[in-house]
């Protein structure tokens, strides 16, 4: 059987965060099984094409702040967080 790429490990990981729940960067690659990769994390969900299968949304850094979204900025990610529940 082939091993999976890390950017399918990572959308892997990433499409199974529930609504309303977050990850950091270094959860999701930790949870993708490379622990110090998570700069590879951000430029995976930075060129996310499907983010309705991969919620790249749901992943902020690692001291709470909200970090970068493609798809309509900061600003954007925040409303989807408090849409879902994940932030006030």
């Amino acid at each position: 059987m082939p091993r999976r790429s890390f950017r399918e490990r990572v959308s892997e990981v990433v499409s199974q965060i529930p609504k309303g729940q977050t990850l950091t960067y270094k959860q999701v690659a930790v949870r993708a099984g490379s622990p110090g990769a998570y700069r590879a994390v951000g430029n995976i969900m930075a060129s996310n094409k499907n983010p309705k299968h991969i919620p790249c949304h749901r992943v902020i850094r690692s001291d709470g702040k909200i970090g970068g979204y493609g798809m309509g900025g900061a600003k954007r990610k925040k409303e989807l967080l408090r849409k879902e529940g994940a932030m006030r």
